[in-house]
């Protein structure tokens, strides 16, 4: 089948639920990743994307509805589940960079309260959105991180995504400095593997609800 961009629709898996997010949505989204961690793991730009004032209510707002690209991407919310915390929204990701003639998308745009970090949100979340992707006619889907975030990168490796290449010099984090982009990819023939691998992850946890953790304990990728 011919790759078409799909509509921004709910997705549901048994953890999380990703939800199409709006600018609406962003004051949520603020209280969730709005934490110097997670910027330092390479979101909007790397450490020196966050800044005192972003934890303020208006300059967080402003500067999420302009990097989350509404409209060009695909943007959800990642919302749990079940259990005591069900219905908080502790992240957004997006499927964007559609190229429907060489049949190629881009997980990204990833953000988690850090108090979800190691659970099945990650897992669960790029399980929805390759499925999505490739139910879609696309047949390679991309997924990047700094290459000098070892975390990111050992996350992705984790997916099963296999690794492309280091795009040297790929663009500018926050502080100015160049960085390298490591280049995952996922292909249509690779996803049944991939995908049973996810199940698996899933499975081993038994199917008990995400529950937060002490956001200062340290965290496998």
């Amino acid at each position: 089948m011919p790759a078409v961009r799909p509509p921004v629709a709910p997705l549901r898996g048994r953890y999380i639920s990703l939800e199409p997010l709006s600018p609406a949505d962003l004051p949520e989204l603020r209280t969730a990743i709005a934490h110097p961690r997670v910027f330092a793991g390479g979101f909007g730009g790397g450490s020196a994307g966050y800044r005192a004032d972003r934890a303020d209510r208006a300059d967080f707002l402003a500067w999420a509805g302009e990097y989350l690209q509404f409209g060009r991407c695909n943007v959800y919310g990642v919302r749990i589940r079940g259990g005591a915390h069900d219905g908080a929204l502790v992240g957004t990701t997006s499927l964007g960079d559609f190229d429907e003639a060489t049949e190629s998308a881009h997980i990204g745009w990833t953000a988690y309260d850090p108090r979800v970090w190691g659970s099945a949100v990650n897992p669960e979340a790029k399980l929805l959105l390759f499925g999505l992707a490739f139910e879609s006619g696309f047949g390679r889907v991309k997924i990047q991180a700094d290459a000098a975030n070892v975390r990111s990168r050992s996350a992705i490796e984790r997916l099963g995504a296999v690794l492309e290449g280091v795009h040297r010099r790929d663009k500018r984090r926050a502080d100015g400095a160049w960085r390298d982009t490591a280049i995952y990819s996922v292909l249509r023939t690779e996803w049944p593997a991939v995908r049973s691998g996810l199940h698996a992850r899933l499975d081993a946890l038994g199917g008990e609800p995400i529950c937060y953790r002490n956001a200062d304990e340290p965290v496998s990728a």
